[in-house]
């Protein structure tokens, strides 16, 4: 027997000369936050998920804590719209109400979701003028949303628009607001993916009419992903990012040599509800297959990865499903 198959003989070998692991520190939660409701509503498309009414979420930071996870993702489901999405900067939003119960409920890290999708009638990530997006008019919006969430106690704002600057933008509204300890997690490189149809249900957010390729970046293109995210780096984002996730470990892969920033990776609903939906005909071993996807992500070159497993993952899976 040669050596490598001895090193390959038991758990307790393999587990001691493991190259990659699940760190739990590293894990991140998203979470939707529902305005005006009370209670928790399942989502349909994502089994096991749900949008949470403020009254829930201390709850959730119990469960969360528990498992051993330290840091959320907020989204925010609000009860109105306009063609300006100006809810999502209110002070009193679900987002911004979020992240205050979060902070007050613990030692979470809390990172929010800076974007207009959820909150425009048009269903947009931006401003529209004559059906097209309005760079500049959508970054006074984003820098809007970013200073109210950092108003509330963000430690981490994250830009999902694709505006052209936003990461600029922001950086400079949350300097001259006396935010400069608020970090950017940028939604650097992310690709107009068939796997965000469960998220937009669950948001609320689908397009009324067209796309989102004219702002997200085309699936068939590595150069531009990677110049995507090393502009972002050059704008003054402190995190950058792959989106989705498992579609595109060559991406992260290759930006891992390309940036010293820390990298997160998010497994997207889409890539959830797929295995969800496996599990449940009996066709996967649910913690085997969650568990493995995780360590491509990190084998890749991943720091922070975020997904909806985030709970079972850093329990092992224990008392989670």
């Amino acid at each position: 027997m040669n050596g490598l198959k001895r090193l390959r003989g038991s758990v307790g070998m393999r587990r001691l000369v493991n190259e990659t692991d699940i760190k739990t520190g590293a894990l991140v939660y998203p979470l939707f936050v529902r305005e005006g409701q009370r209670g928790a509503e399942k989502i349909l498309s994502m089994p096991g998920q749900f949008r949470y009414g403020l009254d829930r979420l201390p709850y959730v930071a119990e469960e969360l804590a528990a498992a051993g996870v330290g840091s959320v993702l907020l989204f925010g489901v609000p009860q109105k719209k306009d063609a300006e999405g100006s809810g999502a900067y209110d002070k009193n939003g679900a987002v911004q109400a979020a992240v205050k119960a979060f902070k007050s409920a613990g030692e979470f890290t809390v990172i929010t979701d800076v974007c207009l999708c959820e909150y425009t009638s048009h269903g947009h990530c931006g401003i529209l003028f004559g059906g097209k997006i309005d760079n500049d008019a959508t970054l006074t919006q984003l820098q809007r949303i970013a200073v109210s969430h950092a108003e509330a106690g963000a430690d981490i704002v994250a830009p999902s628009a694709m505006a052209d600057f936003q990461v600029r933008a922001i950086r400079a509204a949350l300097d001259e607001n006396g935010f400069d300890g608020v970090s950017i997690m940028s939604y650097s490189t992310k690709f107009s993916s068939a796997l965000y149809g469960p998220f937009r249900e669950a948001a609320g957010s689908a397009p009324a009419f067209g796309d989102r390729k004219s702002y997200q970046l085309n699936p068939a293109n590595t150069r531009e992903a990677l110049r995507e995210s090393l502009e972002d780096e050059k704008e003054g984002a402190d995190i950058l990012m792959v989106k989705p996730a498992g579609f595109y470990l060559d991406i992260l892969s290759k930006l891992r040599q390309k940036t010293l920033l820390p990298i997160a990776a998010y497994s997207v609903s889409g890539e959830y509800a797929m295995i969800k939906a496996a599990v449940e005909r009996g066709f996967l071993d649910e913690k085997k297959v969650v568990t493995e996807n995780a360590l491509s992500v990190f084998r890749a070159g991943a720091d922070i990865l975020i997904t909806y497993y985030a709970k079972e993952l850093a329990s092992g899976f224990k008392g989670e499903l």
